[in-house]
């Protein structure tokens, strides 16, 4: 069969120290900055639109009456 663990000779605490340092640490994710940068994309995305929308055309010259076609 198979070696008895407690024949072994790996120190137990020296393994639980590796095993700890091995194990991947968990980070908490905060979300005020997540919404706070989120919130300032989308506020910038929608000025920038009525900007788009409400700024006069940049060609103002009209085409003469002979080149209408009519």
């Amino acid at each position: 069969m198979g070696m008895d663990p407690r024949d072994s000779a790996l120190d137990p605490v020296a393994v639980a120290y590796v095993r700890a340092l091995l194990r991947p640490k968990t980070r908490i994710q905060k979300m005020a900055p997540v919404l706070a940068a989120a919130a300032f994309a989308a506020i910038c995305a929608l000025s920038f639109a009525t900007v788009m929308v409400l700024a006069p055309p940049a060609v103002t010259q009209h085409l003469p009456d002979d080149r209408l076609g009519d």
